[in-house]
């Protein structure tokens, strides 16, 4: 900084020196009846001209020093003003600090998802290589090609995550049939493991996107599929309360220990389960779980090891009321 940039700033006090030796002077000139004595006026007045450029020098010095120590995080400020500016500027570096550890958690989490995704495509990739070199059976190819297609859709739907609120649109949706739809299309599974399906309930209407709330009942059908031994069943039904309304989806599969529930829903938790029977990217349940909170809902799991396995999806009784108008003049 130069010294005449400083004194632009400093420029208020030199302005208060004029005008508190002006009215000093005019004091003075009024008060002595015409006997004042002009020499002794200028020099006073240089005194407190050397006085005022002597302070300002000092100040000078004062704020170069400050500048330079600046990069350190140990320096007193000159001003009140200074001492606001430097709060400020810490509160600024602390946002920015965390902000920074926030991107790089959620990068640390795309690499992490994206190796365990290459490490879990790569499987039903092998058996199909597998497949061509020997008689090729056709519900083992259609599963392979599931799994393949359900590991394409969570990266999908994990890109999507963040700008979510750009691509859903809320309307009557009837979760039965989307889950009948679902399980339609994993009906080669359910006979190749002859595990029975049961579907207690003809319709539940609720306001949801149909296309993610597709995705998040796969999520929650695949997982029972995986972990349900040849011969089990799987049961989907409905209940409705004064508060809301449910989708239950119960299999007797191997279960979830009681220390891993609560943790079944955080990113790329697998538990004893996912190491013992399979390699997994732990994704499938905290994706259903993020986009039904986006949606409005949420999941909860209640297990038993050896003995069963039931999501509830949680569905808000109220509905809006703008939906019901625009369903009906469709």
């Amino acid at each position: 900084m130069t010294f005449l940039r400083y004194l632009a700033y400093e420029k208020s006090y030199i302005y208060l020196y004029l005008v508190g030796f002006l009215i000093a002077a005019a004091v003075l000139l009024t008060d002595s009846n015409g006997g004042i004595s002009w020499g002794t006026f200028f020099y006073a007045f240089i005194l407190s001209l050397v006085v005022l450029l002597g302070y300002i020098i000092i100040r000078y010095q004062q704020n170069v020093r400050v500048i330079r120590q600046m990069k350190s995080e140990d320096y007193e400020s000159l001003s009140l003003e200074g001492e606001f500016a430097q709060q400020h500027i810490e509160e600024l570096r602390k946002q920015h600090i965390h902000e920074m550890n926030r991107v790089q958690e959620r990068q640390r989490e795309h690499y992490d998802f994206i190796v365990s995704w290459f490490h879990e495509i790569k499987t039903p990739i092998a058996v199909l290589r597998l497949l061509q070199q020997t008689d090729m059976d056709a519900n083992s190819l259609r599963e392979e090609i599931a799994k393949i297609e359900n590991y394409v859709d969570q990266a999908l739907y994990y890109a999507k995550l963040d700008s979510f609120n750009q691509d859903y649109a809320i309307q009557h949706s009837d979760v039965i049939q989307i889950s009948k739809e679902i399980v339609k299309a994993h009906a080669k599974t359910f006979f190749s493991k002859k595990i029975r399906i049961h579907l207690q309930a003809e319709t539940l209407v609720v306001q949801s996107d149909p296309k993610w709330l597709l995705f998040i009942v796969n999520q929650l059908v695949t997982n029972s599929l995986k972990y349900t031994e040849n011969g089990g069943e799987i049961t989907i039904s409905t209940c409705e309360t004064p508060q809301e309304k449910q989708l239950f989806i119960r299999d007797n599969g191997i279960g979830i220990s009681q220390q891993d529930l609560p943790r079944i829903f955080n990113r790329g938790f697998t538990g004893e389960t996912g190491r013992t029977f399979a390699l997994s990217t732990g994704m499938g349940l905290y994706l259903a779980q993020q986009l039904s909170n986006k949606l409005g809902h949420y999941i909860t799991c209640t297990s038993e090891v050896g003995v069963y396995t039931q999501c509830i999806l949680h569905f808000p009784k109220d509905e809006d009321p703008y939906i019901n108008v625009q369903q009906k003049t469709q």
